[in-house]
């Protein structure tokens, strides 16, 4: 199978789609000029995004496009858009994240866990305001001194679906990409109110969502709980874990989000963090800091961070 996923990149009009064939991105209109077949206009005009919601077509067109993409950069017909040059895939309108889903994470934010079968997920939101894209800097709000950083598997809806089964929960994930969950821990709590944590103050600034680098259909990762996450500040590890550690399953999540709302195509699933975040070691991210987020299958985003500068 050709390893290929949905990108976009910075062109000179603006954002446009590319097409990632063995990790390397090539412009989707350039290779539909090199005589790439079966793409839909809507998809060059509406990018990533209008793709995603065309999934029922675009899923089975990259399982030839994959292939087809890759001929004409052998033949020299294509060339790759800079690395530099893409962007996030998309902008969701909505993100869903879930919360302290590994035990070993839930232990060192000194989270107490009811057992699972007394228990469900914990979702909550963040904002289209807080993606970007790989090498965008993650802005330091001048609130915050600890600010923090989680990596995560992301599924990517591909099927409306509303109070779907667990057992075929992963059959409306179009694809898989990497999500950063960035959080202002001290933000995130509240003393003035009768309410303990605040997540929408510590969570849904600007920039706290680096996604990317593309999306990986869901045919390459059959079984997303084999994945392997990984996240380094500068040079250290600090986070280095398996998706089958999750307490909930990205199956169980999608089945438990779609009783309470309808799932769309374009809705994005952060599936939880693993163990190693900042206010476990008491250590924060500061200007300058080199976040480089990887996952098996996907590939890795970075971002640098800069003290947002105030107007």
């Amino acid at each position: 199978m050709t390893w290929v996923a949905l990108a976009t990149y910075r062109a000179a009009t603006g954002l446009a789609p590319a097409l990632a064939v063995d990790h390397q991105p090539y412009a989707l209109e350039a290779a539909v000029r090199a005589g790439l077949a079966g793409v839909e206009p809507t998809w060059l005009s509406g990018g990533v995004g209008a793709m995603v919601r065309d999934w029922s077509r675009v899923g089975p067109w990259l399982t030839r496009a994959g292939p087809a993409l890759a001929e004409l950069a052998a033949r020299g017909k294509v060339t790759p858009v800079a690395a530099s040059a893409l962007a996030a895939p998309y902008v969701p309108d909505k993100i869903f994240c879930a919360a302290s889903n590994f035990i070993e994470h839930a232990n060192e934010m000194g989270t107490v866990l009811a057992a699972k079968s007394e228990s469900k997920p914990y979702m909550f939101l963040k904002l289209a305001n807080t993606v970007i894209g790989p090498g965008e800097a993650i802005r330091m709000p001048p609130e915050t001194t600890m600010l923090d950083w989680e990596i995560e598997l992301a599924a990517v809806i591909g099927t409306r679906c509303r109070r779907i089964k667990v057992e075929d929960a992963l059959s409306v994930v179009a694809g898989y990409t990497i999500v950063n969950d960035v959080s202002a821990r001290d933000l995130n709590m509240r003393s003035d109110y009768p309410f303990k944590f605040d997540w929408f103050q510590g969570k849904c600034h600007d920039t706290f969502a680096p996604l990317g680098p593309w999306i990986v259909p869901a045919s390459q990762i059959p079984d997303p709980q084999a994945v392997h996450l990984k996240l380094d500040v500068n040079t250290t590890t600090m986070q280095d874990d398996t998706a089958a550690n999750m307490i909930w399953t990205v199956r169980e999540q999608i089945a438990y989000l779609s009783t309470i709302v309808t799932l769309e195509p374009g809705d994005v699933i952060a599936t939880g963090t693993p163990t190693g975040v900042g206010m476990g070691r008491n250590v924060y991210l500061k200007h300058g800091d080199l976040v480089t987020a990887t996952i098996d299958g996907i590939g890795t985003i970075a971002n640098r961070v800069e003290a947002e500068k105030l107007a």
